[in-house]
Parts: structure tokens; C-alpha cells; sequence
């Protein structure tokens, strides 16, 4: 049976990896431009974020939010410009697979599960081939759900979830590889106000406890009241100061 699937854990004495606390990582985003065709989606973006900050990305649709993330994320390369973590560019010779498997970890706006595989199954995806034998992916996952609130969950599949648990599944496999960076993209768009709020309590928590530096991209002003700083982005430009009708962080806790 497939391993991630509905197991149970198999007996082993070799040792369980733990869930790692190893900081936040700098972000320099280096005069970057983005096109595609014709279309320029951003614009001489400039951003450094400091080790540990949680920063949040908002603009109307279309300003270029996700574009940046991606670039960040390492999904996309940039058409001018560069992108460094830790000093290091992301899109140098044999670095991009790496930055992605054991620096970064994506929460996106909806879930992206695997529907095949259990709550676990899906939390241990990124632990695949990045080191930790089955008996330590089990455990690490185990200990993840249980961080969000899932572990009498852990093995039900996705379609077996309500909306809300499903995304604390995305968050929980997000930090699976103890990332230093942790990207979200619109993680709470899909979610009611209620849900929403326990998904942002559950970022906030892992933030806290793990020192790792978070981006997410939002519409939601809530997550810009709990955030460090907010930039805006009008038109793939990035600027401190909102666009006309988007609303500025009340900074109320």
C-alpha cells in the first residue's frame, strides 16, 4: 500500500527528525522586472525584507502581488533584475531546486492538496527524498497536524475535510521542511472570518515559534494588522503608501 496513504506507522528504531527551528532568511529583491509577452507585470521593484519579519504584499488585482511572490518563491525567473536569500542569488546554477525544497515553504490560497492522500500523506510530500526516512516523515507530520489542530484528522483525505481544515493541512505540509522563508499567497481568501482567523492565529504561532521570515501576499486588512510592515502595489510598481481604495492597516491588536 502506498506509503501516504491510510497506514498505520510502521515499528522502527532508527531515530525521529524534529520539526527545526532555524531562523528567518533575508530577502533582497534587486531592481527586478517581470514581462510577459508585451505585458509588463513589474517594474523596477526594489524590497528587502530582514530575517524573522512578517511582511504583507497588497494591491488591487492585477498589480503584480503574486508575480512577485512567485519570483521570490523561485517559480518564475526575472526578466531584468535579481532576487537574493541569505546573499545567495535564487536563480543560480543548481541553487533554484534547493532554495525551493529546503528553504522555502507555500501556503496558497487554495489548498492544492493532493486528493489521493491523507491529511499526513499530503503534510509529508515535501519531506520526499529531502532526507528523513519514513518512520521521521510520519512523525514529522504527525507532530505538524497536531500543531494545527489536526491530528485526529490526519487520516482522512481532503475531499473528507471542511474548507478551513483543509488550509491548516496546506499550512501544516508549508512547514514540513522547517522553512526559513514561508510565502502565502491569498491564504485566507477562500475562508470565512472565523476560519480565516484561525489560519492567521496558526501563521502568526509558527512565525513566533520558528523565526522565519513571512511574505503574503492579501486583500485581507486583518492580516496587515498583524504583520510588521505592509507595501502596496499599484501596476507592478511597489510603493509605501496605498492605492486609491485600498485601505491601510488600522494596526489595532
Amino acid at each position: 500500500m502506498n506509503v501516504l496513504g491510510r497506514t498505520s506507522r510502521p515499528a522502527s528504531s532508527e531515530p525521529v527528525a524534529p520539526v527545526l527551528d532555524r531562523g528567518g532568511a533575508e530577502v533582497f529583491v534587486d531592481d527586478v522586472c517581470k514581462t510577459f509577452g508585451v505585458v509588463r507585470a513589474l517594474c523596477d521593484v526594489t524590497l528587502r525584507v530582514s530575517p524573522g519579519e512578517m511582511l504583507a504584499i497588497t494591491g488591487h488585482s492585477g498589480s503584480g502581488k503574486s508575480t512577485l511572490l512567485n519570483l521570490i518563491g523561485g517559480l518564475d525567473q526575472p526578466t531584468n533584475g535579481r532576487i537574493l536569500i541569505d546573499g545567495e542569488a535564487v536563480w543560480a546554477e543548481r541553487h533554484t531546486a534547493r532554495h525551493r525544497r529546503d528553504l522555502v515553504g507555500f501556503v496558497f490560497q487554495h489548498h492544492l492538496l493532493l486528493p489521493n492522500l491523507t491529511a499526513r500523506g499530503n503534510v509529508e510530500v515535501p519531506l520526499i527524498g529531502a532526507g528523513p526516512n519514513r518512520a521521521a516523515r510520519h512523525a514529522i507530520a504527525e507532530q505538524l497536524l497536531d500543531e494545527v489542530g489536526l491530528s485526529a484528522r490526519a487520516e482522512h483525505l481532503p475531499a473528507e475535510l471542511s474548507g478551513g481544515e483543509r488550509q491548516r493541512v496546506a499550512v501544516a505540509r508549508a512547514l514540513a521542511n522547517s522553512p526559513r522563508l514561508l510565502l502565502a499567497d491569498e491564504p485566507t481568501g477562500a475562508l470565512d472570518s472565523a476560519t480565516a482567523a484561525r489560519v492567521l492565529d496558526l501563521l502568526g504561532e509558527a512565525r513566533a515559534r520558528r523565526g522565519m521570515t513571512t511574505i503574503m501576499v492579501t486583500y485581507d486588512p486583518e492580516v496587515g494588522e498583524r504583520a510588521d510592515r505592509m507595501v502596496y502595489m499599484t501596476d507592478g510598481h511597489l510603493q509605501d503608501s496605498p492605492a486609491p481604495g485600498i485601505a491601510a492597516p488600522s494596526r489595532r491588536r
